[in-house]
């Protein structure tokens, strides 16, 4: 079966070795794997700046690339909820395109709940060194029910988890939320990052960039370079 892998912006321009990491990971469950070489934005920022016009070309032009796929699979809780839940808003007015979308929907998953329920796939312990907390992204989280799915998959991998407190509250990025309240944002994300570093982790595990640059960012900034800051992809494909 073919998996349509939506890269995200921030993994293609910033991050891409968690793209291959993805992959890897896709391909060990037995799955074959497209990346449509014209994919761009899936529309969120546009849609969450309230530029409903824009948002509405991006997720048609998303839809018309991957709606050939089996599965779409999305390494981004933000992406993916915007794919699964918020096209249905844009394209409302329009019963052609919330037919095609009717049958895409089902088809997306954010990854680490594809790999445990649609993939099942089934991991060996990879010897990682260190112990690890589990930031919960917001729209992974609160859209998407994403929170047993990494767990599960870092236990099987024999990955220990430490939970640090506050692990299911925002990281402080929130897209253009970070830009417009620039203050907000740096207090919400300090928070998070003296619970990271009060669980004694040697690295954060997230299933989301955007709240991995927000976090790592940080950390950075204030002068904190020994803690890790990895997506589960880079874990769970060996490759952290």
């Amino acid at each position: 079966m073919r998996v349509g892998l939506f890269v995200t912006c921030l993994i293609d321009l910033m991050r891409p070795e968690i793209g291959f990491s993805v992959i890897k990971l896709i391909e060990r469950a037995g799955f074959a794997v497209v990346v449509p070489p014209a994919q761009t934005c899936c529309g969120q920022p546009a849609y969450n700046s309230g530029d409903r016009s824009l948002a509405r070309d991006l997720a048609e032009k998303t839809l018309r690339e991957f709606e050939q796929f089996d599965y779409v699979v999305v390494p981004s809780g933000s992406c993916g909820g915007m794919i699964g839940v918020h096209y249905g808003d844009l394209f409302s007015d329009d019963p052609e395109l919330m037919s095609r979308y009717g049958r895409l929907r089902p088809k997306v998953f954010e990854l680490t709940d594809f790999l445990v329920n649609v993939a099942k796939i089934e991991l060996a312990p990879l010897g990682f060194e260190g112990t690890v907390t589990y930031h919960d992204s917001c729209s992974g989280l609160r859209e998407l029910g994403v929170k047993a799915q990494p767990r599960a998959l870092l236990a099987q991998a024999g990955v220990p988890v430490t939970e640090m407190k506050g692990c299911e509250h925002c990281c402080g990025f929130g897209g253009t939320f970070a830009v417009k309240y620039g203050n907000i944002s740096t207090a919400i994300v300090d928070e998070k990052c003296a619970n990271i570093q009060a669980s004694g982790a040697d690295a954060v595990v997230l299933g989301d960039l955007g709240c991995m640059l927000n976090i790592e960012g940080r950390l950075r900034r204030t002068g904190h370079t020994k803690t890790r800051v990895l997506h589960i992809a880079q874990v769970l494909a060996g490759d952290a």
